[in-house]
């Protein structure tokens, strides 16, 4: 697949549009079918950084009989969206739907461009995006794909979902508004939403909660937050987390470190009362 320069976005879009187109660290329960040696492997936001994902892939090295879940925002940002997206669609591997691959959907409604979100896919990181695609029928392909992706996962003893839930509303009742773009809500929630299951998240760059560093993971009460921001300047951690053995695979898409941690070494835990304070104190820097 070739990819195309910035100066060819507006070409491409004239192309489609013409052919009409808890306090306390968790501790799962392992995975059920641990007698057969099977891994539960959930992967971050990786947001383009192709190169960045075959690295952490090799390093976490899954077999066939392990079971690997991505928490959505594939793409946006980073250079080879294209890529992540075919890769992960032709894998046997498991994805979510992320905010930006509904940012993506949503500017290309019926296949074609829609003015007023494709603006605002584009302010958000799509740019690049669309500049990864050297084959617009690949483009309308991926579209039809990121269609078909759940909003959430339950695993039993894990519950994995791109953003979050509402505390107050019960899951029947919430949306993709909720499961793809919730932030402080949820975070600053005192009470485990499931009193059984861990919420596995990505969405929300854990370095932008408070007294977390990048790189580390963030856990509120009943949640856990693996993105580690993989495109951000600040961060370059792209993160794997193997829950069944409670280790967490890290790469740097910008400088090419890598790392195995013990999911313990690297977690930071989160208040509620911290999350609400922190949101005021960067709303008064604005």
């Amino acid at each position: 697949m070739s990819l195309v320069p910035y100066t060819t976005v507006s070409a491409t879009l004239q192309w489609i549009w013409a052919t009409s187109y808890s306090s306390a660290v968790y501790k799962t329960k392992g995975d059920r079918m641990s007698g057969t040696g099977h891994r539960r492997i959930i992967i971050g936001d990786v947001h383009g950084h192709y190169n960045g994902l075959m690295t952490l892939l090799d390093a976490i090295a899954p077999g066939k009989q392990d079971r690997v879940y991505f928490l959505g925002d594939l793409i946006d940002r980073g250079p080879d969206s294209a890529h992540v997206v075919s890769f992960v669609q032709h894998s046997n591997y498991t994805c979510l739907l992320g905010n930006h691959e509904q940012l993506m959907m949503d500017a290309f409604p019926n296949g074609r461009p829609f003015t007023p979100a494709l603006q605002a896919w584009l302010y958000s990181g799509g740019r690049a995006t669309l500049a990864s695609y050297g084959d617009t029928g690949v483009l309308l392909e991926h579209l039809n794909w990121m269609k078909t992706l759940p909003t959430h996962l339950d695993l039993d003893d894990i519950w994995l979902v791109h953003a979050g839930v509402h505390p107050l509303l019960p899951i029947e009742a919430q949306s993709t508004q909720e499961f793809c773009w919730i932030r402080d809500e949820f975070h600053s929630t005192s009470k485990p939403y499931f009193p059984d299951k861990l919420i596995i998240t990505g969405h929300t760059i854990t370095f932008t909660l408070p007294k977390v560093a990048p790189g580390e993971l963030a856990q509120g009460h009943g949640w856990l937050d693996i993105d580690t921001g993989a495109y951000h300047p600040k961060s370059g951690w792209l993160t794997g987390l193997d829950i069944s053995n409670r280790l967490v695979y890290q790469v740097n898409v910008f400088t090419e470190a890598q790392r195995v941690l013990q999911l313990d070494e690297v977690i930071t835990r989160i208040e509620p009362a911290q999350v609400l304070a922190h949101r005021q104190t960067l709303l008064n820097r604005i």
